[in-house]
Formats: C-alpha cells, structure tokens, sequence
C-alpha cells in the first residue's frame, strides 16, 4: 500500500472529474451507516483533489447498470463500491458487463489470485488444498470480470478488484464494500494517478455568517464574485432555526487557496453597502 505522503510532481495532464458509486441496499435501508463517501473524501483532500460527484444505488441491476453506463459514458474517474461478490445480491460484476456491452469472462490473473487464496486458507486451517471442489470452482465467480478488465490487487486477502473504460472514456474502478479492503484499494490508484495528475492546488473553502440578508438579495453579488474570480464557486447556506446563531445566512466561496482568499475579501466588500451584520468567520 503507498504511503500518504506525498511528493509533489509535476502534472502532464489536468485531474478529471472524480465520482463515488455505492452500490448496496443496506445503505439505503439504514441497515449500514455508509462509511465509504467521508474516508474518499478524504483520501481525495490528501491528494489535493476534489469529489465532483456521487450516487446511491440499491441491488437492482437495472439501476445499476443505467449509473454504471452513465459513469463509463462520461470521462470521469469513477470508484464503485459493493457488489463484486458471487452471492445472489452481488450484480455489479454482470451489470458492469451488460453497461459495456461485453460478455463475462473469467480474468486469467483473477483465477490465479483467487485459487492462491484458496490455498492460503487451506493451509491456514490445515486442510488439503482442493481447488476444483464445488465451493472453491464457485470462488471463481468472483474472477468474472467484463472482458477485457484489468485486475486491481486487494492487499487485505487477494480477491481483486477490476477496472474498465467505457467507450465515453469513463474509467470506473470496482472494489468491495467491506471499508477494510476498499480503502487501501482505492488508496492506491489514486496515488497511481497522482504520478500523472501532479499535486492539485491546494484548496480552501472560506465564509462568514451573515444577519439581516435575504438570499434573492445578494445573489447578484454571489454572481459577480464567481465572474470575477473563475474557478471560484460562491455558496450560501441559509437557516431559520440554528441553535446557535439563530436566523442567518453562512456566505462563503471555495476554490484553489490563494484565489478563494481574494475572493472571500471581494465578498466581505461587496457585502458592505447592504447594511448587514457579521458574524463569525471560517475556514475549513
């Protein structure tokens, strides 16, 4: 697994979008609190980038491979957790294929990978290592991978992930669910992709707590700031009831951190002629 720490290089090419799927209907049950989109969020803030987008999606395979078509479609970087598996809620693998318009196929690394898990286990718990028993040939399925996959290693017991690239140009890196194997998966691509990437700006996101303001009012100011400064988003983040702060608005911008400084200053200008009150400042 590769460390953390990171040597900036020099980028050769911009970073894409980046996307998450999480694929499970335990998550939308609440039978499992997701822990998977904050740790990718922060592995990405390491890094210096940044999440564009995310969805939820239960074990149908309808909705599964329609999300899976639009990531492969869509020249991102995509990470998918869950469902790789070969129980009979596990449909990622079939619908992955089904997206691309190719068929299954057993990947020769894949097999490999898995039988030397087998043996692992066997030898562990001092049983004779039988690989074409009917539980271990079923293990396979787990090596059925949209043709022309490549294989991504699991360092925790070795059943690989896989990686395809749609006809969009949409890369989606398929992992397991279980957080113990995903993260360090997930970990090292995105470091394989720094190599390329280079180190992203760092960025940070600044605002201010405002009283007596309507959001309809300051909304062309919020326009301005974003003309003035691209590459800049300005947020505003009403509420009615906070415990804290009562009725305000938190007005903030985010972006790359030198240029988000400058527009944060813009801002807090811009605000002055509309009378309005200040409370307390943040920077995340």
């Amino acid at each position: 697994m590769t460390s953390l720490n990171h040597t900036p290089v020099q980028a050769s090419q911009p970073a894409p979008a980046i996307g998450l799927i999480i694929i499970g209907d335990e998550i939308l049950s609440g039978k499992r609190a997701d822990k998977h989109l904050p740790k990718f969020i922060e592995l990405l803030t390491e890094r210096g980038l940044q999440l564009s987008w995310a969805e939820y999606v239960g074990d149908s395979p309808e909705r599964i491979t329609a999300v899976l078509a639009r990531a492969f479609a869509s020249g991102d970087v995509v990470f998918s957790c869950g469902g790789i598996g070969a129980t009979p809620d596990d449909h990622t693998r079939q619908c992955a294929a089904k997206a691309l318009g190719v068929p299954l196929a057993l990947q020769a690394e894949a097999k490999a990978l898995i039988l030397e898990r087998v043996r692992d286990v066997a030898l562990e718990q001092g049983l004779p290592y039988e690989p074409d028993r009917a539980d271990n040939q079923h293990r396979l399925n787990m090596g059925m991978f949209p043709q022309g996959a490549q294989i991504i290693h699991n360092p925790y017991n070795k059943i690989p992930g896989f990686t395809c690239r749609g006809a969009g140009q949409g890369m989606v890196h398929f992992v397991p669910g279980f957080p113990v194997m995903a993260w360090p998966m997930m970990q090292d691509k995105l470091d394989v992709y720094c190599q390329s990437w280079g180190a992203a700006p760092k960025r940070a996101e600044r605002s201010v707590i405002v009283f007596g303001a309507m959001e309809a009012t300051l909304t062309p100011l919020m326009e301005a700031i974003e003309l003035q400064f691209p590459g800049v988003k300005v947020f505003s983040l009403p509420s009615v009831d906070h415990p804290q702060w009562g009725k305000h608005i938190e007005l903030g911008v985010k972006g790359e951190e030198s240029l988000s400084a400058e527009a944060f200053a813009a801002l807090k200008t811009g605000l002055q002629p509309f009378k309005v009150e200040f409370g307390p400042e943040m920077v995340r």
